[in-house]
């Protein structure tokens, strides 16, 4: 297996038809079928091909500040973590985990943050389920428009901190859209 760290504006043809597929597959009906992301664009992904060049699996990965209780914080948001129908139990969701552990080392990065409806990997992986009260910017996925702004406890909310800050429950602001 091999990992590759890609930005998204470079990513071609063929690796952006690989990904829809692969997301397709993974997330079936809730996926729109057009793209590689689900309300935006991910600022880069790690992607693993075997050892026939195949994509089986993929995270992207969005850089940015966020507002814990009144205090900035700098989260690396995992999105859309998935490994083909295949190739899963084969420990290849773990190895991306721990690619992007390997990747926050000597960065300016508090915590790794991400939703999951199924926590068993990441529980496994040292990361936590929080219950802060999240406050966002909704988007519609389909129509790609501005809708709301969200204020409530997001079930499956997961930290794992990174830095040498620690999480506190309470208000935690996005300052922008959910993963």
């Amino acid at each position: 297996m091999k990992i590759d760290m890609v930005f998204d504006y470079e990513i071609g043809n063929d690796l952006t038809s690989n990904i829809q597929e692969l997301l397709s597959g993974c997330f079936q009906e809730d996926f729109p079928k057009n793209r590689t992301y689900f309300k935006q664009l991910p600022h880069f992904r790690f992607v693993v091909f075997n050892d026939k060049n195949q994509l089986v699996g993929q995270v992207g990965i969005d850089y940015r500040v966020m507002n814990l209780n009144g205090n900035p914080i700098r989260i690396l948001g995992l999105i859309d973590l998935c490994v083909t129908q295949n190739t899963r139990s084969q420990g290849i969701g773990s190895m991306l985990l721990l690619e992007i552990e390997q990747f926050c080392c000597n960065r300016n990065i508090e915590f790794l943050l991400l939703f999951a409806d199924n926590k068993t990997l990441y529980l496994k992986n040292g990361y936590k389920s929080v219950t802060n009260k999240c406050k966002w910017l909704k988007i519609d996925h389909i129509s790609q428009i501005t809708r709301d702004i969200g204020y409530e406890v997001i079930d499956g909310l997961m930290i794992k901190e990174v830095g040498k800050s620690g999480w506190s429950e309470g208000d935690l602001d996005f300052l922008g859209y959910l993963y």
